[in-house]
């Protein structure tokens, strides 16, 4: 017999570094052309970061992100910008690189101001062009970069980086700062349980959660998809096992992973919400939507069929084996008291 049932988990997750100072750094410059070098050291893992860096260093630099090149991320050459890892990547190094853009920037305008003979503040760009607003004078970036380069000798160069100011637990009393910023999330699971054979199935998952503000939409539901399929490995499959402190699950063959075919429908809600604690208000989701994921799952197979699963991973036997105690229960309460003499 199969039955289905839903289960609901919240989580919070600190954004970075834990209790230490996290930094990163970038150089950015105007190249020939209007083009944009941007050289941090970073870490691309498939999380999709080298498209996150290109759109904030467009947005930030007035061009299009087909007009951003990513230098060599080897450290000997570029600014440090540490590991990817501890959902920091967005968090830390697109603030790095926004504010290496804002001193370029600041530069680009100020001589920009002084070849037009206008205000600094009167500088826009974007999509490739700059501007006076109020003087009618415009250009391309790529006919900027020229007459700056050209008529002043002047190469637009900006640097900067940033900085979580986390503070490391006092020996004391242990207050700290841990994390400046947070994620919140909210996800529900509907699971398939087969009371026959033990096999949880997870149908759907539906997760809501405020990551700040949101650079590439498709990116973040791309991430929460990837660690609900994470998780649910976790919850459901992945039984590392040692005997005499040696693996005895030491492949793919019974080191199960979920696959293609066990990936639910998930369904991603996006909480924009600005975060004030940095430049640019993002934060991450990385880590942070795997957080719920399991225990939701969990919490739905108590939903299906009643059973308390406290020892991860929820593996047929061991759903079979709560079963089989839950009915031993219950079998035990429908019992009559015997009876019993009165004297």
């Amino acid at each position: 017999m199969k039955r289905r049932g839903r289960g609901v988990a919240c989580s919070w997750y600190g954004i970075a570094r834990t209790a230490s100072m996290d930094r990163a750094a970038a150089w950015v410059e105007l190249d020939d052309g209007g083009t944009v070098k941007v050289m941090t050291g970073m870490t691309e893992l498939g999380e999709g970061i080298l498209t996150v860096l290109c759109q904030v260093a467009a947005e930030e630099m007035g061009v299009t992100p087909e007009d951003i090149t990513l230098g060599d991320n080897d450290t000997a050459r570029v600014p440090e910008a540490a590991h990817a890892g501890a959902t920091r990547q967005t968090y830390m190094i697109a603030n790095a690189v926004a504010l290496a853009c804002h001193d370029a920037m600041a530069k680009f305008k100020a001589a920009m101001a002084e070849h037009w003979g206008v205000a600094p503040d009167t500088i826009r760009a974007r999509a490739g062009r700059c501007w006076s607003e109020g003087s009618g004078q415009a250009m391309s970036m790529s006919e900027a970069v020229h007459s700056l380069k050209h008529k002043h000798g002047i190469v637009v160069v900006g640097s900067d980086c940033y900085t979580s100011k986390h503070t490391a637990l006092d020996p004391e009393d242990g207050h700290a700062t841990p994390w400046r910023s947070y994620v919140w999330g909210t996800q529900i699971a509907e699971v398939e349980v087969d009371t026959d054979s033990g096999e949880v199935q997870v149908l759907g998952v539906w997760a809501a959660h405020d990551v700040g503000r949101i650079i590439n939409p498709r990116g973040v539901e791309a991430q929460i998809e990837g660690a609900v399929v994470m998780a649910l490995g976790h919850a459901l499959m992945e039984d590392y096992q040692q005997t005499d402190g040696i693996t005895s699950t030491p492949g793919f063959a019974k080191y199960i992973l979920p696959t293609s075919l066990d990936a639910p429908q998930v369904t991603s809600v996006l909480i924009q919400d600005i975060d004030p604690e940095n430049p640019l208000g993002v934060k991450g989701i990385g880590e942070p939507a795997m957080v719920a994921t399991t225990p939701a799952i969990i919490n739905a197979i108590y939903d299906a069929v009643g059973i308390r699963i406290t020892v991860l991973p929820a593996t047929p036997e061991r759903v079979l084996a709560a079963l089989k105690a839950k009915r031993a229960i219950l079998n035990d309460v429908a019992q009559p008291l015997p009876l019993r003499a009165v004297t």
